[in-house]
């Protein structure tokens, strides 16, 4: 068999249709916050704010790398990135805004090792070769300072708009690559990613933002952060957005008079909006978030019909969250937090069925609740010379993971799944420092799974420092993901049916880092990896009776390398190159999975044009080519994105202009199971403009 032959693992689907109540709150919301951001500066003077703290962002432009930025989530306390024991890659504030980054997605795509798909509905993370199209990101864990983000149907980390969180309110992005169920449980499969969001003294006052594009794309923000001198600091946000996207979208696969000859017209609009609150006081934390994404769906998936605005789909994300941290005597440190945690997912799907020649339109509602309450402690400290040990447990009670399905009119029900679960989990980890430049972690993690069973993962790591500039770190980890409720308890009566049971997936994978600080503006970030997945979790076909069901279905194996080089100036030139060299296959037959290139490489530059006042941001990205699910492939692309960033205009007045895909550039990405199509085409060129004001 060829390399581009289907495989068993390119079926890998979760065939999800579904959507929510349509939001009608933004205008309150907004205007709330707008409100704030005009009284509360008035009814604070009184009130003796603290000393303005450097910007983080301004700090960002003279570091060198004699400063070593710090990293949380790779040991869940602060270490520095090059005593940490993983691969990790960071992304600031800063350069949020130099390179114009409007999405996590976008944050994330420019690092190394590391792609994004799109479906035009959703967007999914790649991390190593590793990115199987339509799969939700279950397999990478995502944190907002801290709190799990995946929800507990689909065990969805959301990348695109429906991300809950304005990437103007995060203050950097953490990505730890490779296995971390030892420390985070499920889900932290590939990697963690942490995103660390922006506190009251980063704004100091109110901050209005707004902004315009392509394809009548409109956004607005209105936030209002202050730190007080009694230490007590607060942060309101929100955000709104709305797009008409692609008015014209053409697929060959549709081209017939009875499909509009392949035309989906004014079918990809979106609209989203969100709000963040955050209250902090001496040891204590308060967060609360809430955000809701609309998306028309273009593509004509799950066999819906085509060119049609009916067919949609809503996620709502919110949560509260309260922490608490404390030194303690004798070194120690304690962490705890509490929080509910609630997801919810509509989708509209219109149908058209004929009988005796006359059609029939029907319109399939699918929907899902994910509630949570959960727990965690945390203690760290060194009880040992030379030792630094963390001990934690959490527990995470899911009260609600319902799905439903059914038809709108004639009334009809296809399922009604009603399910709770508890999980809880110990863990520990001990950092043993065996001489001044060598530490040994090892650390360990049972996970008991309400729905799957227990899991317990270890990992192990040397991190060593021949000479001061030089790290070597060698790594091994071992996690797993386990099966989600939608997995489990999803089926439709025609085409999908339930399993009889499903195993947790896992992965082990070796590692070898090696970081080395040429002089103090350049640095060489290089990693060689192996790693085995088993049991992977996969959609197939039952030939006793034709319907798809999920199994644990094969075996993978995946190894690569990854070379960076970043390098930083006094005078603010700030940049990286990347490569990537990527294979994952299946482990019985070799071959290739789908939407897995096998090179990646990637320039990002930071510019001063004028010093401290204008930016110009360039990335330059190369994706190797992709097969598809059934044995296509979608070639290689070459994308351009540049941004220019222009600050201290009249006052607080920063603006920026960017074009995405400088060259237009045509190309595409792998479509999933659900899709007639086998590649999905992306954005041309296009065009935004946004504004910022510190009053």
């Amino acid at each position: 068999m060829t390399d581009d032959s289907p495989s068993a693992t390119d079926g890998v689907q979760p065939l999800r249709s579904g959507l929510l109540p349509r939001p009608r709150r933004v205008v309150p919301l907004v205007l709330l916050t707008l409100l704030a951001t005009m009284v509360w500066p008035a009814s604070l003077a009184s009130a003796d704010p603290a000393p303005a703290e450097p910007m983080e962002a301004a700090a960002d432009e003279s570091l060198l790398f004699e400063e070593i930025p710090s990293v949380f989530s790779a040991s869940k306390y602060e270490q520095k990135v090059t005593e940490a024991p993983s691969a990790v890659s960071i992304v600031t504030s800063d350069e949020i805004r130099k390179y114009g980054f409007r999405t996590l997605a976008e944050i994330l795509g420019s690092l190394p090792g590391v792609f994004t798909t799109n479906d035009r509905n959703y967007q999914y993370l790649a991390v190593r070769g590793f990115g199987i199209a339509g799969d939700y990101n279950s397999r990478v864990l995502l944190l907002i300072d801290g709190h799990r983000v995946n929800d507990s149907i689909y065990g969805t980390a959301p990348m695109g708009r429906d991300f809950p969180l304005d990437v103007e309110l995060i203050d950097r992005v953490e990505l730890v690559r490779g296995p971390s169920s030892a420390l985070y449980g499920t889900s932290a499969f590939l990697g963690v990613i942490n995103v660390v969001t922006k506190r009251g003294r980063d704004l100091q006052g109110p901050e209005l933002a707004a902004g315009g594009g392509s394809e009548s794309t409109y956004s607005g923000r209105a936030s209002y952060g202050q730190r007080l001198g009694n230490g007590f600091e607060f942060l309101f946000s929100s955000t709104y957005f709305d797009s008409d996207g692609k008015r014209r979208l053409y697929y060959e696969e549709y081209d017939d008079p009875a499909t509009s000859f392949g035309v989906a017209h004014d079918a990809d609009n979106e609209r989203e909006y969100s709000f963040f609150a955050q209250l902090r006081y001496r040891d204590l934390a308060l967060q609360a978030g809430y955000g809701s994404r609309e998306k028309g769906i273009p593509t004509g998936a799950f066999e819906t019909l085509f060119d049609t605005t009916r067919t949609r789909s809503w996620d709502d994300t919110g949560w509260v969250d309260l922490s608490y941290q404390r030194e303690l005597p004798r070194g120690w440190l304690f962490r705890g937090r509490t929080y509910y945690h609630g997801y919810r997912y509509d989708g509209e799907y219109l149908y058209e069925y004929s009988e005796d020649g006359e059609p029939e339109l029907v319109l399939n509602r699918d929907e899902a609740w994910g509630d949570r309450w959960g727990s965690d402690i945390n203690f760290s400290g060194e009880p040992f010379r030379r030792h630094r040990l963390t001990l934690g447990g959490e527990l995470v009670y899911n009260f609600r993971q319902d799905q439903w399905n059914g038809d709108e009119f004639p009334e009809s029900t296809y399922l009604d799944s009603r399910e709770r679960s508890t999980d809880w989990a110990l863990y520990a980890e001990d950092a043993f420092r065996i001489l001044d430049n060598l530490t040994l972690f090892a650390g360990i993690r049972r996970d008991e799974n309400g729905l799957s069973g227990g899991s317990t993962n270890p990992r192990v790591a040397l991190v060593y420092n021949p000479l001061p500039e030089t790290t070597l770190k060698l790594l091994y980890g071992r996690a797993f993901r386990a099966p989600t409720a939608y997995e489990l308890f999803y089926h439709d009566g025609e085409t999908q049916k339930t399993p009889g049971s499903l195993d947790p997936e896992t992965i082990e994978t070796f590692e070898l880092v090696g970081e080395y600080e040429i002089d103090k503006h350049l640095r060489f970030v290089g990693s060689a990896y192996y790693s085995k997945i088993d049991d992977l979790i996969a959609l197939t076909r039952d030939p006793a009776d034709d319907l798809v069901v999920f199994e644990n279905s094969t075996d993978l194996e995946s190894y690569g390398l990854e070379l960076r080089l970043e390098g930083q100036w006094e005078n603010g030139f700030k940049g990286g190159l990347s490569w990537a060299f990527q294979r994952t296959e299946d482990a019985e037959t070799g071959r290739r999975i789908a939407n897995s290139p096998r090179h990646l490489a990637k320039l990002n530059l930071i510019a001063p044009i004028v010093p401290e006042r204008l930016f110009a941001g360039l990335e330059l990205q190369y994706v190797g080519d992709r097969r598809t699910i059934r044995g296509a492939t979608t070639g290689g692309h070459f994308l351009a994105n540049l941004t220019l960033l222009g600050r201290r205009f009249a006052g607080g007045l920063e603006l920026s202009a960017g074009v995405k895909n400088l060259f237009d550039v045509e190309y595409f990405d792998p479509a999933s199971e659900e899709h007639l199509q086998s590649r999905i085409e992306q954005n041309g060129r296009t065009y935004f403009l946004m504004s910022r004001y510190e009053f």
